[in-house]
């Protein structure tokens, strides 16, 4: 029986047990030392499933930042029990009951698990990853395994420990209408939680969706219920898309600045805009060795298979070279523009990185999302928000997760210091928790 920390890490029901048992003793009249031995068994079972229903875990002594508007809470306990948040607050609001397991965090700021709103995992290994530095879900915009999927099937459970996923599957690229409805068709029958497709031409090379196509795209979704995303660069197509009906912007406008018109578009609808500002970064800067690549933090879980590629002196003297890795370099100060422009104007933020590619390397790079963020001139709450609360609303996970109040699952990271003095502390985290389980990191 695997456990978690001192708890059972698959719940057994009481009332399941005693069924057991009752078949157990019509089934035997004269209970044979193996008949015993089971009841024996689940008897100590039933015990330590009534020891553990409804145990409370109080984390005590810190400042909270809940996510929501609230000032900070200094000297803050949080209540967890079964997984999920059942009180937060200062610590003379809240009554720990007797029994509880005490998580002293003297001097710590706690804050809520960061959600990427636009990330690749591509094996359920990816999601101990993300998890190791505090981003605690991820909504993956295309390409998942089975293996992912199953994840996602399995993590509402008081026992996880690792990051949530929610995922698009296949990204879609129909070249007909009937294509576009077919496709819409089979993702559906997956299940999955939003579409992805791309409307981009990687800078003039490759051929672009046409707006039939992605129009019947984004009809046939909505007629399923599922919302679209729309990998996009251009603030053409981006207009030509909102138009259309997409959901969700999944990259920043990268060649022109935005104007009035497109934010009118989006804040019609309250269209949510993911930045990626770190994918631009991906693009040029192996040019040379990054100074990253020498950061304990990121060298803890680094794809080493990929840092061995990019350090090699030929792949840098491409990337040298490389007309498109100059042309993006230039996107990622559009980006950034743009980025203050839209969240000025009101228009809804979620943090994203379209991490999981080669060389966008998970968890780290949340993390100097969150910088880069502000130093596109979001203050430190604004860009804290986009990876917390915003980024809930705008997957539409936030009756869930995305703040620590009550009823919410139990997903925070615990900081030596408060990023809203400084976005880099998000990067000095003493532990990470997912359902009130401390994740191995």
């Amino acid at each position: 029986m695997g456990r978690v920390r001192g708890e059972l890490a698959v719940p057994f029901r009481r009332d399941y047990i005693g069924a057991r048992l009752n078949d157990d003793l019509r089934g035997h009249n004269h209970h044979s030392r193996a008949t015993m031995k089971t009841i024996a068994t689940l008897l100590l079972l039933a015990t330590a499933a009534g020891a553990q229903t409804g145990a409370v875990k109080a984390f005590t002594g810190a400042t909270l930042i809940d996510g929501t508007d609230r000032a900070p809470v200094a000297n803050a306990t949080i209540l967890v029990r079964d997984g999920r948040i059942v009180a937060a607050g200062p610590a003379s609001a809240v009554q720990i009951p007797a029994g509880a397991a005490r998580v002293p965090l003297d001097g710590k700021t706690v804050i809520p698990g960061i959600i990427n709103a636009h990330g690749h995992v591509n094996s359920p290994a990816d999601l101990r990853t993300y998890a190791a530095y505090g981003v605690t879900t991820v909504f993956s915009l295309g390409g998942e395994p089975a293996s992912v999927f199953a994840a996602r099937a399995a993590q509402s459970t008081p026992a996880l420990d690792h990051a949530r996923v929610f995922v698009a599957g296949p990204v879609l690229a129909p070249t007909t209408p009937d294509e576009a409805r077919s496709q819409v068709a089979g993702v559906a029958d997956q299940k999955v939680d939003i579409v992805k497709i791309r409307v981009d031409d990687n800078l003039g090379t490759t051929p672009k969706m046409s707006p039939e196509v992605y129009r019947a795209v984004i009809d046939e979704a909505h007629k399923r219920g599922l919302r679209v995303a729309t990998h996009l660069f251009y603030l053409a197509d981006a207009k030509s898309l909102l138009d259309a009906g997409s959901d969700f912007v999944a990259h920043s406008i990268r060649d022109a600045d935005v104007d009035a018109d497109v934010i009118a578009k989006l804040k019609r609808r309250n269209v949510c805009v993911s930045p990626t500002l770190m994918r631009e970064v991906s693009t040029f800067v192996y040019e040379s060795t990054p100074q990253f690549f020498s950061d304990s933090l990121f060298l803890t879980h680094a794809n080493r298979e990929w840092m061995t590629a990019l350090e090699k002196p030929e792949a840098q003297r491409a990337m040298r070279a490389s007309t498109s890795a100059q042309r993006y370099k230039v996107a990622l100060e559009v980006a950034k523009r743009n980025l203050k422009r839209l969240a000025d104007a009101g228009v809804p933020i979620a943090m994203g990185t379209d991490t999981g590619p080669n060389g966008r390397f998970q968890g780290y790079f949340e993390l100097m999302e969150l910088e880069q963020m502000v130093s596109a001139g979001l203050s430190p709450r604004q860009a804290l928000n986009a990876a917390t609360i915003d980024a809930a609303r705008c997957m539409k996970l936030d009756r869930d997760l995305g703040t620590i109040e009550p009823g919410k699952w139990a997903d925070f990271v615990v900081l030596d210091a408060s990023p809203l003095a400084n976005i880099a502390n998000v990067r000095r985290i003493a532990s990470v928790w997912i359902a009130g389980n401390r994740v191995v990191r």
